[in-house]
């Protein structure tokens, strides 16, 4: 099939991994490896790159062994800066805001955050799986609504100039200032002119810090 991918799928609840695994397997997918925690996860994932077979995507559980608190979504993030290319896919039972923001820090392609109800919409969740091996983004609206608070409107980048729509875009693709401003042909300052802009726009305050670029990213993804 044409939209195959090949996953990894770390999950504790072997109840959960065995559904997940006959779940993207009976639509065609292959699941490469199952596994329990976040350690298992990372040396899996060094093992299949050291056979020249990284798989598309890795969904993970936030909490796993031993202390079921951060270590998948540890995990995850270590595997983001390791291996770029690999989508991540999380499932949480609750948002956990500080977790979807670290998670989201660099590159939003290839990302997605789920909570895990939203497994039982079989084809959302394939669906969301496929998106994210393919570099796409799958973000749960609960997770999005608490990122940007749930007072902002829709209809917020309209307030965007066509420029800073375009550089907020290329932001939403993980690059950097100065990576912008080669793709554009501008100089830096320029660039960091519309970011300011559009952070103001966007009624992000300097109290937000660094979370700031991941708001700008999430309110775009959002539109």
């Amino acid at each position: 099939m044409e939209d195959r991918v090949r996953v990894v799928i770390a999950e504790d609840s072997v109840l959960l991994r065995e559904g997940l695994t006959r779940l993207l397997t009976d639509r065609g997918h292959e699941v490469v490896a199952g596994v329990g925690d976040g350690d298992a996860l990372l040396k899996t994932i060094t093992g299949l790159d050291g056979q020249g077979e990284l798989p598309d995507v890795v969904v993970a559980d936030v909490r796993m062994p031993p202390t079921h608190t951060d270590e998948g979504v540890r995990a995850a993030i270590q595997l983001r800066k390791a291996h770029p290319g690999v989508g991540v896919l999380v499932l949480s039972q609750y948002v956990e805001e500080r977790y979807a923001t670290e998670l989201l820090a660099g590159s939003s392609r290839g990302i997605g955050y789920l909570l895990k109800d939203r497994v039982a919409d079989v084809r959302e969740f394939v669906d969301a799986v496929v998106r994210v091996a393919q570099g796409g983004t799958a973000l749960d609206p609960e997770v999005v609504a608490q990122l940007l608070g749930r007072s902002r409107k829709q209809d917020v980048l309209a307030r965007l100039t066509p420029r800073e729509r375009e550089v907020l875009g290329l932001m939403a693709e993980g690059r950097t200032n100065s990576a912008i401003a080669r793709q554009l042909v501008v100089s830096d300052g320029a660039v960091e002119k519309h970011v300011s802009n559009i952070f103001m726009k966007l009624g992000l305050s300097p109290s937000d810090g660094d979370h700031r670029r991941v708001l700008a990213v999430l309110t775009y993804l959002n539109s």
